[in-house]
């Protein structure tokens, strides 16, 4: 048992004794010879100057350096390039109405993520929720608003507020939304 343990670790590359692979040496075997059709075998010099039957010596290759090309400053060939584009600040959009969704069941997720591709906020009320559809709608929510590059702000407790980009709620929604219990400042 011992034996084939010793076996498997050699084998695997795990032993640190390498004795056994000091007496091996390596050697090239001759390629067998090729037989023409119909032709007698013969082993004289051949044109090109190998012997009939083996191969020609291969010359030895030497490599040459790699050396750096110069870095131009023009694109690259295909790639295009905009001329006279302007680059405006986007100014955040003010006085959106915020949606209000309770989501009784996992379906009710499409209309948030709807709500949010049309830029418009939505408060998300957990409060009756169930643990694990609340977990999921967090979830949800927090790949919706990232996706399309907006914020999720836990406003109150189990209320979440998903902004879309370029969108801020207004002071007097906030203060709409305070009336009704969603959020605390």
């Amino acid at each position: 048992m011992a034996s084939f343990i010793r076996r498997a670790m050699v084998y695997l590359g795990l032993d640190m004794n390498d004795e056994e692979y000091d007496d091996y040496q390596h050697y090239e075997e001759p390629a067998p010879p090729v037989a023409g059709r119909g032709a007698a075998r013969s082993f004289g010099p051949a044109p090109g100057g190998s012997v009939q039957g083996f191969p020609a010596p291969v010359e030895e290759q030497t490599m040459t350096p790699i050396r750096a090309l110069p870095r131009e400053d023009q694109p690259a060939t295909g790639v295009m390039t905009t001329r006279g584009a302007v680059v405006r600040q986007i100014v955040p959009t003010r006085g959106a109405r915020v949606h209000v969704v309770a989501p009784e069941r996992f379906g009710d997720a499409q209309e948030i993520g709807d709500r949010l591709k049309i830029e418009q906020p939505v408060i998300v009320n957990l409060q009756v929720a169930d643990r694990d559809l609340a977990r999921r709608m967090i979830d949800f929510c927090s790949g919706v608003a990232y996706a399309l590059g907006g914020a999720m702000d836990k406003v109150a407790e189990d209320v979440f507020l998903l902004t879309p980009t370029n969108v801020e709620v207004s002071p007097e929604e906030r203060q709409r939304l305070q009336e009704r219990g969603l959020y605390r400042p």
